[in-house]
């Protein structure tokens, strides 16, 4: 597969939905798992289309897949230990890389998904994680610009018929710590009765 793409040119010209090509190097645009089949399975060095991204967020990706041939991304620990994506990712890049207005950063995380970069969709998603973070479902709510559907009557509703999730996550479990120790103390009585 390498030696093929090694025969045909070295740059591939990717063509955005609105704007002029931008010719990248076959190995940095590699990383997108949609681009690297694609390429794979074409015997040409034609222009290759994408209709789901903008020029500025393709732009943003070429720059994204340069630096992350070189510096690949480090595993991104889940559940994030901080609401600073800083203190999330393994390289500072990243972190500044990511710092954009929702708007782009929503739509990178579209782009990365559609183009099959899992790096970038990974980092995304992160970003999204450490934003929320910490944050109660009203502050979440303001943060995205996600209007309340439901009135005080149907919010009610929905807690009433939904009240058996939230009883189940306060009930013991068969392994809680008291469980066993409850179980623990009844097999003991038992052993003490049969002797």
């Amino acid at each position: 597969m390498g030696q093929y793409l090694n025969q045909m040119g070295d740059k591939v010209k990717l063509v955005p939905q609105d704007g002029e090509g931008i010719e990248v190097e076959k190995k940095v645009i590699q990383l997108s798992g949609l681009i690297k089949s694609m390429l794979e399975d074409s015997a040409s060095d034609d222009d290759i289309p994408l209709p789901n991204v903008k020029s500025a967020i393709l732009k943003k990706i070429v720059d994204f897949c340069r630096y992350a041939l070189e510096h690949p991304l480090g595993e991104i620990e889940k559940p994030l230990k901080s609401a600073n994506i800083q203190d999330v990712v393994n390289d500072k890049w990243f972190a500044t890389y990511i710092e954009v207005d929702q708007d782009i950063l929503f739509e990178i995380i579209l782009a990365a998904n559609y183009l099959d970069i899992k790096s970038l969709l990974e980092l995304g998603c992160a970003k999204v994680a450490s934003m929320m973070k910490g944050k109660n479902p009203d502050q979440i709510r303001a943060l995205f610009h996600i209007e309340k559907d439901f009135t005080p009557e149907e919010e009610a509703q929905i807690i009433a018929e939904n009240k058996w999730a939230e009883e189940s996550f306060q009930q013991p479990s068969l392994t809680t710590p008291s469980h066993l120790f409850h179980l623990n103390s009844k097999k003991k009585k038992k052993k003490k009765k049969k002797k």
